[in-house]
């Protein structure tokens, strides 16, 4: 009995873009290149895979086999601590390559009509794979379908997004709360409390100061802890075969991941303190929280060189002390 067809994500199923994609499939008629694009990598994961399975697992396919393992579908994703999807040497290029991905496009199909190849976090492509990648766009190969997917489709050379056919797809909409955020979120909130009411003493200055630290410590335990997690369910996921440096990237992307929402939480938690106060007319208050938020997105943007989130956010938390004490 052949595998069941990988599902459409739960909160897609019957909207507009899958129904075009579908329609498209069922009349042979799709792009040969889909830039898949949104906010959340496990959505475009699931989206390409179900665009995959539709496509190679036909009743005129010789055998039916889930996408991760079926042997049409080459899949290249970003390699090592620095992530990256590499060009390869010239000659016998390394696995995980462009220069090895590539030319296994053109080889004919095995036990499908079609062939599918999937790049994950296309945006990692370097510029040498991406200008290599470009010259495929150009000349794709007969019969084969490319998916890009990215979060961040605007990092990608222009060229290629114009050679694509554009989708994006909005993230599975559930709750982030791994363990022990819900109560960091709230004790960030009552230390803006105690910043905003006035820190005058030395005392009350140095217990803001440790009290940061505190939560810049917890920080660090949740997001491990909610990392280590989440690469127990990714890890189970992976094909067998699946090299250390792809696998060292993947977890690095998670981490990643994880981290850019509990960011954006600590951003939701900021105005949410701050909104009773601004609804009251507080004019230092809003001038606070304009800078504080400011501060916070200077200090996400740092993480991109590789700064480390704990010293993003001792950053973030010590400019917000004297933000928030001094708004008066």
């Amino acid at each position: 009995m052949p595998p069941a067809p990988s599902p459409w994500p739960s909160t897609l199923a019957g909207t507009p873009a899958v129904a075009v994609i579908e329609r498209a499939i069922e009349r042979r008629r799709l792009s040969h290149s889909l830039l898949i694009t949104g906010d959340d990598h496990d959505t475009l994961l699931a989206v390409a895979h179900a665009i995959a399975d539709r496509l190679l697992n036909t009743p005129e396919s010789s055998a039916s086999y889930l996408p991760d393992a079926h042997p049409d579908c080459l899949h290249l994703r970003p390699k090592g601590k620095m992530r990256i999807i590499p060009i390869g040497k010239i000659q016998s290029p390394e696995p995980g390559t462009m220069r090895d991905f590539l030319p296994k496009l053109y080889v004919t199909a095995s036990v499908s009509r079609r062939k599918v190849g999937i790049i994950y976090e296309a945006e990692r492509m370097n510029v040498e794979s991406a200008n290599a990648f470009l010259k495929t766009l150009e000349e794709p190969p007969a019969n084969t379908t490319l998916l890009l997917l990215t979060t961040r489709p605007y990092a990608l050379l222009a060229t290629i997004r114009s050679r694509c056919l554009n989708f994006r797809f909005p993230g599975l909409g559930a709750a982030f709360t791994p363990d022990g955020w819900s109560a960091w979120l709230a004790d960030y909130q009552t230390w803006l409390g105690r910043l905003s009411e006035g820190v005058s003493d030395k005392k009350a200055v140095a217990d803001s100061v440790f009290a940061a630290y505190g939560l810049i410590a917890r920080f660090a335990t949740v997001l491990d802890f909610a990392t280590g997690e989440a690469w127990k369910l990714q890890k189970a996921k992976l094909p067998p075969d699946l090299g250390d440096d792809e696998q060292v990237a993947i977890e690095t992307g998670i981490s990643n991941g994880l981290r850019s929402r509990l960011f954006a939480d600590i951003e939701h938690a900021t105005r949410t303190f701050a909104l009773a106060l601004l609804r009251q007319g507080d004019e230092p208050t809003r001038r606070a929280l304009t800078a504080a938020i400011d501060k916070l997105e200077h200090d996400v943007g740092l993480l991109r060189l590789n700064l480390n989130e704990s010293a993003a956010l001792e950053d973030f938390l010590l400019g917000s002390l004297r933000l928030w004490t001094r708004k008066g």
